[in-house]
């Protein structure tokens, strides 16, 4: 007969599912909260993680503080990714570079704005995925992908034509390479955020005329944390989701179950 699991085997057992072992996370758009947020979680999770931005100096500090090992790529340009990142013996990737755009109407919108959001929120993602996933294929041990997305890809928000456009066909991109690396045991989901109140967000929905409807109508009632935000993403990597792929999932305190 066996003895039933104890506290302490269940908490081994939970940390077991957590813990990366070393296993190798590349996270764009390191430099920003999220991407930040991310870092220092998977870092303090065991990962070996590989930070990445524009530019070294945006990423001297975190680096320094958790080990992360610096990388700089422009996401606007294939060649830029695949010269950075194709000989990497990645295991998971976070595509959390990002860029806000404008806040415009359709009929308002600067259609170079909008290509610029484009290249960088879903053509960049796709590029990373694509020059990333044949080393993960080629090791064999599977691996996980999220992309950082939005709340305004699920649900219409004033202003955000662009932004929200670019957020939906990453998520479409999300789903697709979800079926097309199942095979392969690589799980792809993405993360739905709603506003976390940083330098890129402030602008617009610190505004009081804006961001108090927009919080009353939340559930929760409160902006995200980078941390609120990062939690989920490093749970989607881990072992403890490995049968969830192809997902969505809305981080927004509740807002698009109005």
């Amino acid at each position: 007969m066996t003895n039933p699991p104890t506290a302490s085997t269940a908490v081994e057992a939970r940390s077991a599912t957590t813990d990366f072992n070393g296993r190798s996370i590349l996270v764009t758009g390191a430099s920003g909260g999220i991407g930040a947020a991310t870092v220092k979680q998977l870092t303090a999770a065991g990962a070996k993680v590989i930070a990445s931005a524009r530019t070294l100096d945006s990423l001297a500090p975190l680096c320094d503080e958790t080990g992360a090992q610096p990388l700089a790529f422009d996401l606007t340009s294939e060649e830029s990714i695949r010269d950075a990142i194709e000989a990497l013996d990645l295991w998971g990737v976070v595509n959390c570079g990002g860029f806000g755009g404008e806040i415009a109407t359709p009929q308002d919108t600067d259609i170079d704005v909008f290509d610029q959001v484009i290249s960088i929120n879903a053509r960049g993602a796709l590029l990373v995925i694509k020059h990333a996933v044949p080393s993960m294929i080629r090791q064999g041990n599977g691996g996980a992908i999220v992309n950082v997305s939005s709340q305004a890809s699920m649900v219409a928000l004033h202003g955000h034509i662009s932004y929200g456009s670019s957020k939906a066909a990453l998520d479409n991109i999300t789903r697709v390479s979800a079926l097309e690396l199942g095979k392969h045991n690589i799980r792809v989901n993405s993360v739905n955020p709603t506003v976390v109140m940083t330098d890129m967000s402030n602008f617009y929905w610190g505004r009081p005329e804006v961001g108090g409807p927009f919080l009353e109508q939340m559930p929760l009632g409160r902006w995200a944390t980078v941390d609120d935000v990062a939690g989920p993403i490093v749970f989607l990597l881990s072992d403890a989701a490995g049968m969830i792929t192809g997902v969505s999932l809305p981080i927004d305190g509740g807002y698009t179950s109005r």
